[in-house]
């Protein structure tokens, strides 16, 4: 008859020894642990790790173990999947003899085949950036292919922006005029220019004052009559 306490005990005794540093004991009754599997760096020196619980059933090894993944560390969801796969495989290939050992080794070389997929996966990513980064810049060389639809829609929108773009100009040039006219052309422009005098003599009740004492009495004015040029008209006389 099989003495599965003692295969159990012998066996932790050799694990504790094998793993002295990710080893830890959980319970005695049921026997639970954890081990913390760690994979070999990558290029970049990055690594993947799992922490590995197990739990004796009553007739281990004849039976296998309960097993689950406690923890982990830069494993994507599908690498956990693959892990519990593997635990399961290898459980059936090894039932009747102690597998602890065992299934933590098949599980170490997982994690290194998985740093070093880490590699492949950057590499296709890399690639993959690459393509659309192609593809990108071909589209924009060839430019978008022309349409009846999409010529009518943009040829819609550039007139829109043309007829306002002439109705800023022709405002510009009209306020340009308007700064380079003269008094002269300003006169002849503002026709309320025509009428401003006569509107300044109505308000003034066409009462215009004159200061006479501007003007001189003709008779004081040294006139030359001999002058053949002196034309009294343009002197005008006293009775005017």
């Amino acid at each position: 008859m099989t003495d599965y306490a003692e295969e159990q005990r012998n066996e932790l005794e050799a694990i504790e020894s094998i793993y002295p540093d990710s080893y830890t004991v959980l319970s005695e009754d049921p026997i639970s642990f954890t081990i913390t599997v760690t994979s070999d760096a990558g290029e970049n020196g990055e690594t993947v790790e799992t922490m590995l619980k197990f739990t004796y059933v009553e007739k281990y090894p004849d039976e296998p173990p309960l097993w689950e993944i406690h923890s982990q560390e830069n494993l994507e969801d599908s690498d956990v999947e693959d892990i519990l796969t593997l635990l399961q495989q290898q459980a059936e290939e090894n039932l009747g003899m102690v597998m602890i050992f065992t299934l933590v080794t098949a599980v170490q070389e997982k994690l290194n085949e998985i740093v070093d997929m880490m590699k492949n996966r950057r590499d296709e990513e890399k690639q993959r950036k690459e393509r659309e980064a192609e593809e990108a810049e071909k589209v924009a060389f060839q430019g978008t292919v022309v349409t009846i639809e999409n010529f009518l829609a943009w040829k819609a929108t550039f007139d829109v922006e043309m007829n306002e773009l002439r109705r800023k100009k022709q405002k510009e040039e009209e306020q340009i005029g308007k700064l380079k006219l003269t008094g002269k052309k300003l006169f002849e422009t503002d026709h309320n220019l025509d009428t401003s005098d006569i509107q300044f003599l109505e308000d003034a009740g066409n009462n215009v004052e004159v200061d006479e004492s501007l003007f001189q009495d003709i008779e004081d004015l040294d006139l030359d009559e001999d002058d053949p040029d002196f034309d009294p008209l343009e002197m005008g006389s006293d009775e005017d």
